[in-house]
C-alpha cells in the first residue's frame, strides 16, 4: 500500500448519525418554523458519518504531547460571520486536525467544515460566529465527543444531541422535562437544557438556573448551590448557626436584572452584565460549604454548613436518574455519589422539600437533588451529559 496508513471505520459513526438526522427531523421538520436557509444547515447521514469518523481518531492523536481539543461546524463561509478562511481548504482527515488544535483550542472557535465544488467534506478555516441549527462535534478529550447544534442566541449555549465516549453512545432523551413529579423549576432547567418550547417565564427561569450550572462546574473546584424558596426563612432550620458569610440585605443585583425584559437587561446591567454576575454567584459555590439562593435568585448565604432539621431522620437512600435515553434510575446511598457534599445536599433537600441542591464535583459529574411526593424519596439528577 505504499506506506499508506489504513484507519479504520468508527463503529459508532453510523449510529451517531441516524441519532443526529432523527433529531434534526424532529427539530426542523420539513414546514415547521425554520426557514430554508437555516434548514440548508442540517447535515445528511453520510456527512455525519464522515465527521464523526475524523474527529474521534483524531482525538485519539497527540500534537506535542497534547491531545486535540478541536471543535467542528458544518457551516459555509458565508454563513459564518467574518471567519479566518484558509486560501486553500484542507483534507477533513484526522492527522490534519490534530496539526490544527494548538491554533483553534480556545473555548468559543469551531473548525468549519463544507463540501467543495466536487462535494467532497473539506476544512475551509475557523470562525467563532455560528447561525442557528449549525451541526457541531466537539472534542472534549481523547475518545469523547459531544455532538450539539446551535441554537437561538437567546440561551447562548449549543444543545446537546448525543454524546459518544469510547464505545459508549448516550442519548439525550427529551422526554427528561416532562416527568409527572419534577418540581417547576427543575423541570424549567430540563426544558433549558433540552431546548424545548416553554412560555417566556419558564424559559428565563431555567435558562439562568442553566447559566449557573455552567459556571459552576466550569470552575473546576466542585461546590454546592441550594435553591430555596424565596417565601418564609424554614430553610435556615437545615443550616448550622451561626453563618460565617451570611449575605445582609441579600444580593439581588441579579434578580433584579433578571425581573427586566431581556432588551432591556444590558443597558441595566452596566459593567455587570449577567454572564459576569451570574460568574460571580457561581464562584461563591467553590467556598467550602454550600452558597444558597432563593428561587428569584437572591444571594443569601455562602460557605453555609448543612445540618439535619429536628424531627428529620438521616437520608439512606436516593433514586439516581439521567436524562439519557435507556437509563434506569437506581436507588444508593448518597455517600456512593461522590461524599460529604453528596450526602449533605441529598440531607438537605430530604429536610426542605421545596428546594433543590445543584452539586459539581471536581471531575467534571454534576447531579441535581429534588424530592419527589410520589415516591416519598429524594431524586438525584445526573446532567453533566448536558452540561458538555
Amino acid at each position: 500500500m505504499g506506506g499508506l496508513e489504513l484507519i479504520p471505520a468508527y463503529s459508532l459513526a453510523p449510529s451517531a448519525s441516524e441519532i443526529v438526522c432523527a433529531f434534526y427531523a424532529r427539530q426542523a421538520p420539513e414546514g415547521g418554523l425554520h426557514p430554508e436557509e437555516a434548514r440548508a444547515l442540517i447535515p445528511g447521514a453520510a456527512t455525519v458519518v464522515a465527521m464523526v469518523d475524523a474527529a474521534f481518531w483524531a482525538s485519539l492523536r497527540r500534537e506535542e504531547g497534547h491531545p486535540p481539543l478541536i471543535s467542528l461546524a458544518y457551516v459555509p463561509p458565508d454563513r459564518a460571520g467574518k471567519p479566518l478562511h484558509f486560501a486553500t481548504p484542507i483534507p477533513l482527515a484526522p492527522d490534519e486536525l490534530a496539526r490544527l488544535s494548538p491554533a483553534v483550542e480556545r473555548p468559543g472557535v469551531h473548525l468549519g467544515v463544507w463540501h467543495d465544488h466536487a462535494g467532497t467534506l473539506r476544512v475551509w478555516g475557523a470562525t467563532r460566529t455560528l447561525p442557528e441549527l449549525a451541526f457541531v462535534i466537539e472534542v472534549v478529550e481523547p475518545g469523547l465527543l459531544v455532538l450539539k447544534y446551535r441554537r437561538g442566541a437567546a440561551l447562548g449555549k449549543f444543545g446537546n444531541v448525543a454524546v459518544l465516549r469510547a464505545d459508549h453512545l448516550r442519548v439525550m432523551d427529551e422526554r427528561s422535562a416532562y416527568q409527572p413529579d419534577c418540581p417547576t423549576l427543575l423541570g424549567a432547567l430540563y426544558a433549558a437544557l433540552l431546548d424545548l418550547d416553554a412560555d417566556r417565564e419558564r424559559a428565563d427561569a431555567g435558562s439562568a438556573l442553566l447559566k449557573l450550572a455552567i459556571s459552576m462546574r466550569g470552575h473546576g473546584r466542585g461546590g454546592a448551590l441550594l435553591v430555596v424558596p424565596s417565601a418564609g426563612a424554614a430553610w435556615m432550620e437545615s443550616i448550622v448557626q451561626p453563618m460565617s458569610y451570611a449575605i445582609a440585605p441579600p444580593f439581588a443585583r441579579l434578580a433584579d436584572l433578571l425581573q427586566l425584559p431581556v432588551d432591556k437587561r444590558g443597558r441595566a446591567g452596566g459593567r455587570d452584565g449577567i454572564g459576569k454576575l451570574i460568574d460571580s454567584v457561581a464562584g461563591l459555590t467553590a467556598v467550602d460549604g454550600a452558597a444558597v439562593i432563593n428561587d428569584r435568585y437572591e444571594v443569601l448565604v455562602f460557605g453555609a454548613k448543612i445540618g439535619r432539621r429536628d424531627g428529620f431522620g438521616a437520608v439512606e437512600q436516593v433514586l439516581v436518574m439521567e436524562p439519557v435515553l435507556g437509563d434506569v434510575p437506581s436507588h444508593v446511598a448518597p455517600v456512593q455519589l461522590g461524599g460529604t457534599r453528596h450526602l449533605s445536599a441529598a440531607q438537605f433537600v430530604h429536610d426542605q422539600r421545596d428546594a433543590l441542591a445543584l452539586v459539581a464535583s471536581q471531575d467534571g459529574r454534576f447531579t441535581v437533588f429534588a424530592w419527589s411526593t410520589e415516591d416519598a424519596l429524594v431524586h438525584a439528577h445526573r446532567i453533566e451529559t448536558l452540561l458538555f
